[in-house]
Formats: structure tokens, C-alpha cells, sequence
């Protein structure tokens, strides 16, 4: 198990770019499985989790070419839809990707149960009901057993506006005879991605980045050459690094176009950046304070289906919030387990209080102190390594593949902005 040996307090300097987003990353590889013709996506993040998904799709019988640094070329020719790898499967959510296009052009399909972060419960019921309405027989017994011979486009609405439930939907939709309305759709950069992929390979679909997506199904898809936007979550990552090293750092080719909410979230914690151009110039020199709501009322960081402050930034807003004067209250809405995390960065010297799975107020600022905590997941060790490159001391920070799950190559790359950071196995 890979451990991170962390030397804190060191200011840090220079300029970093974010990735290829990884959500978007997950449900564009398991599109390119609904073609028989090679589609190359660039920008793509070389992180486990597309690893493992690309080890499944090979396991399938496609092939996968990496051509450059993030670019890789798949060809799902001779994919034979065999049963998942259950040990495979049950390494990331995203495994629950394939089921969308392994049904829409084969007809049926095994998947065992996927796995992914303990961060609460997480369920599958908006993809069976999205299946079942276009027309799919759906078996639940250790996995899904779904069965659909010819898919019919319909109109349907999601019971929660579930990213990866809204992906498999509009895959499926795709090769559909008809034409579909998917109503409380999710928005997210990343399932916007997905649908001008599949545009590209010969979909039609309306509506892109809208709760309503209209798919007009077609017969077949064909290659594609697509390039992977920027991810968002990466560059709120940042941000709070910055602030935590007290480091002035340019974050460039930032998704400037996605971080309305994110910018919002950060200035309520008294982070202030500045946007040029396609660059996010951020000062973590600054010292800041919590924005108290109008008439002196606590401010509240919550999040909630995009285009509200994302999920998966809470984290990050919690480690940022404790180098924040002032008190505020983190409200995580979508997961109950995310927010059990904080009592490493307590063991750390952060004041924060968990008031029950969803809410913790932090108090701050507090001068954090390095020690040995493990990673729960990506977003939550992602924040634990933020907070103790910001720490005095040096940290130990255990089940770093969780986090390099997430974030590609993130100690090189943290190194190479003056990190006190090394990995070991």
C-alpha cells in the first residue's frame, strides 16, 4: 500500500494545469464500447481509475492504444459482451458505465455490483427505471441482469438527477428507435462531455447542458476524435492548496466557463481569485475571512446538483474553511459518509465539528500539525494531503492510491511546485 511522506510548511510557487476531468473521462471510454470503428479521446487523465475501466473493456475484448501522453485510441471491434470481471468491477463505480452501451448495442448484459468510494449509500435505481422505460427487462439478484432486444425511445424523468444514471440513459437512448426525452437530467461538465462525444460519433442530441436532453436514436455510431475538457473539481483542488501553502499559484487552462459556483463557495470562505484569460491566478497569501450572510447570519457552504457548488469539493471546502477566520457551516447533501473524514484533519489540529453525517461547522483559522492518517477516499484524501502540505511538521498519509485514483501523477506534479512530497510503497 502506497504511502505519502508529506515535510509541511513549505510555500509553494509556479504554475500547474488541471487534468482532463475524470468524470468525464469514465463515461467517454465506455462510449467508445457502442462503435465498431477506433475513437481517440485525448486529454485523458492517467489515473487507476481509467486504468482499471480500460482493463474491464480489454477483459471485453477492446483494445486500448496509448498514442501519446493522454491520448488513447479504442477499438470495441471484437468486444464480446462475456459477463464483467466481478474483481475488476467492484474497484470503481464507473463500471456501472458499461451497462448504457453494452445494452445499447448487444441487447443484453451481466454486470456484477460495481464498487467505488465509501462515501454513503449510492443507488442504482435511477439506472433500472431509466432501462426499464426504454423498454429493458431488468433482473436484480448479486448484480443486474438486463435484457433488451430492440430499445424504444420514450419520454422519461430521472427520480434524482443522478450523473452517471443521466450518462447510461442517454447512451442507451442512442441507438434507441425513436426519440427520447430525458426530464431532471444531471448537467455536469463531465455528462455534457459525453454527449458531445457521442454527437461526434453520430448521435443526436439536443439539449446538452439542460435538465431536459432530447436523443434522437440512430442505427449505428462511428469513430470519433474527441478531446476531454478540463476538470473543474482538479482546479478547486488548487485553489484550496494555495490557500493551505499560503502559496501564490496559476492554475492554467482552468474550465473558466464551469467555475461560477465553485468561485462563489471559495468567496464565501474570504478566497478571492482572479480570472485571466483561461488562467486562475490564485494568492494564497491572502488571509481570509468568512463572508457572513447578509444581517450578520452564519454563511453555509452546500452543495447540490450541478450548477451548484459540486459535491465533490466539499472536502476541499472543509480543509480551506479551517484557515478561514471566522466560523462556517459545510452542508454535504448528496452522501451521508463524506463528512466522517474530518475527525483526521481534528487529529491534525483543525476545529471542526461533525453535527451528523451531512454537516460540520469549522471554526478557524487553526494551526494544523502533521501526523499519520489514512485516505478514505479520493475527495477526502485529497483534502488530508492538502492540509498537510499546509501543516508544520511532516505527515504520513496511508492508502494513497485512493487519491491517485483521482489525480494524476499528483506528487510529481506537487513536487514540482516546491511540495515536500514523496511516495513510497
Amino acid at each position: 500500500m502506497p504511502t505519502f511522506l508529506v515535510t509541511g510548511g513549505r510555500e509553494l510557487s509556479g504554475r500547474v494545469r488541471p487534468a482532463g476531468n475524470k468524470n468525464a473521462a469514465l463515461p467517454t471510454l465506455a462510449a467508445t464500447l457502442m462503435s465498431t470503428e477506433p475513437v481517440t479521446l485525448r486529454n485523458v487523465p492517467r489515473i487507476r481509475d481509467v486504468h482499471t475501466l480500460l482493463e474491464i473493456m480489454e477483459s471485453l475484448g477492446a483494445t486500448a492504444t496509448w498514442t501519446a501522453p493522454g491520448t488513447v485510441v479504442v477499438d470495441a471491434g471484437n468486444v464480446n459482451p462475456g459477463e464483467l470481471d466481478p474483481a475488476l468491477s467492484e474497484r470503481i463505480r464507473a463500471s456501472i458505465l458499461l451497462a448504457g452501451p453494452l445494452l445499447a448495442r448487444f441487447g443484453s448484459l451481466s454486470l456484477p455490483p460495481p464498487g467505488g468510494d465509501v462515501i454513503g449509500r449510492r443507488r442504482l435505481d435511477s439506472h433500472v427505471l431509466a432501462f426499464q422505460a426504454l423498454g429493458a427487462r431488468v433482473g436484480m439478484s448479486h448484480g443486474l441482469e438486463i435484457d433488451a432486444p430492440a430499445l424504444t425511445g420514450a419520454n422519461l424523468f430521472l427520480d434524482e438527477p443522478s450523473v452517471t444514471a443521466t450518462e447510461n440513459a442517454v447512451m442507451a437512448a442512442a441507438l434507441a428507435r425513436g426519440e427520447s426525452l430525458i426530464r431532471n437530467a444531471a448537467c455536469e461538465p463531465h455528462v455534457q462531455d459525453l454527449c458531445h462525444l457521442l454527437n461526434a460519433m453520430g448521435a443526436r442530441i439536443g439539449g446538452i447542458g439542460t435538465p431536459n436532453i432530447s436523443v434522437e436514436g440512430v442505427a449505428t455510431l462511428g469513430g470519433a476524435d474527441f478531446e476531454i475538457g478540463a476538470d473543474h473539481i482538479e482546479t478547486g483542488s488548487f485553489i484550496g492548496l494555495a490557500i493551505l501553502t499560503r502559496s501564490v499559484l496559476v492554475i492554467e487552462d482552468a474550465p473558466v466557463e464551469h467555475l461560477d459556483s465553485i468561485l462563489i463557495g471559495f468567496r464565501r470562505l474570504g478566497v478571492d481569485c482572479r480570472v485571466d484569460g483561461r488562467n486562475l491566478i490564485v494568492d494564497g497569501r491572502q488571509e481570509p475571512e468568512v463572508q457572513m450572510d447578509a444581517f450578520g447570519h452564519l454563511p453555509k457552504v452546500d452543495d447540490g446538483p450541478w450548477p451548484a457548488f459540486p459535491a465533490d469539493l466539499t472536502s476541499i471546502a472543509v480543509v480551506t474553511a479551517t484557515q478561514a477566520r471566522g466560523t462556517v457551516l459545510v452542508h454535504e447533501k448528496m452522501f451521508e459518509s463524506r463528512m466522517f473524514f474530518t475527525d483526521k484533519l481534528v487529529s491534525m489540529g483543525a476545529r471542526i465539528i461533525l453535527c451528523d453525517p451531512h454537516r460540520v461547522v469549522v471554526v478557524g483559522p487553526s494551526p494544523l500539525h502533521g501526523a499519520t492518517v489514512e485516505s478514505p477516499d479520493i475527495r477526502a484524501g485529497m483534502a488530508i494531503l492538502i492540509a498537510a502540505l499546509g501543516a508544520r511538521g511532516e505527515s504520513r498519509i496511508r492508502n494513497a492510491t485512493q487519491i491517485e485514483r483521482g489525480y494524476e501523477r499528483i506528487d510529481e506534479r506537487l513536487s514540482a511546485l516546491g511540495a515536500g512530497i514523496e511516495r513510497v510503497d
